[in-house]
């Protein structure tokens, strides 16, 4: 059958070569600045936010990830939810009988994923990842990816690979760029925040 580790390697190679120029050239200070302005921006309307996606339904994506790893595992999965916001999808791996564990560079949405799920979670920046060598079975970047400078996306890709057992899946799913290839700075979710953002168009 169709393997399908290929799209999210197409994605990942299109990103790499049509934002290379722009990678070379940010400096660490820029990237550190729109990952802290970006983290801003969601800090800022942390709790509606949370409460505006919480019935948002995105079964499609986590079956994505689980089904190749059940076909192979029978056992409960360790998991990885990169920027859980509410918790809602850690909530949905543990119904499930899974191990999960979340991650979000927004102090508010750790506490409150962390008091809804129960499950632990880490206050992490995209752009300095910080990981466990092989200790998931599976990484779920949820819309999220899209944010990381294409400067800090290689090291944050590797830092993901790095923290997947052998055999283990990435999950990413992202926002198409409405028409248009774009990297930089958007309007944000109050007339005081910015954010960051890197993608593709849908074309």
């Amino acid at each position: 059958g169709r393997d399908w580790r290929l799209p999210f390697l197409h994605f990942a190679m299109l990103m790499l070569m049509h934002y290379l120029a722009i990678a070379m050239s940010m400096s660490t200070s820029a990237v550190r600045e729109a990952c802290r302005a970006t983290i801003a921006d969601y800090a800022a309307v942390a709790e509606g936010y949370a409460v505006g996606n919480m019935n948002h339904d995105v079964s499609q994506n986590i079956d994505a990830l689980l089904n190749p790893l059940l076909a192979e595992l029978d056992r409960p999965l360790d998991i990885l939810d990169v920027c859980c916001a509410s918790g809602r999808d850690l909530v949905t791996f543990t119904k499930r009988g899974h191990r999960a564990v979340g991650l979000d560079g927004v102090p508010a949405f750790c506490a409150m994923s962390r008091e809804l799920s129960g499950c632990e979670v880490w206050e992490q920046d995209l752009s300095a990842l910080d990981l466990p060598p092989a200790r998931f079975d599976g990484i779920y970047c949820n819309a999220c990816l899209f944010h990381v400078p294409s400067a800090a996306l290689p090291g944050a890709l590797a830092a993901l690979h790095d923290s997947l057992r052998p055999g283990g899946v990435l999950f990413v799913s992202n926002a198409h760029g409405f028409g248009e290839d774009k990297e930089g700075w958007t309007g944000g979710r109050t007339a005081a925040t910015r954010s960051y953002v890197c993608w593709l168009s849908e074309e």
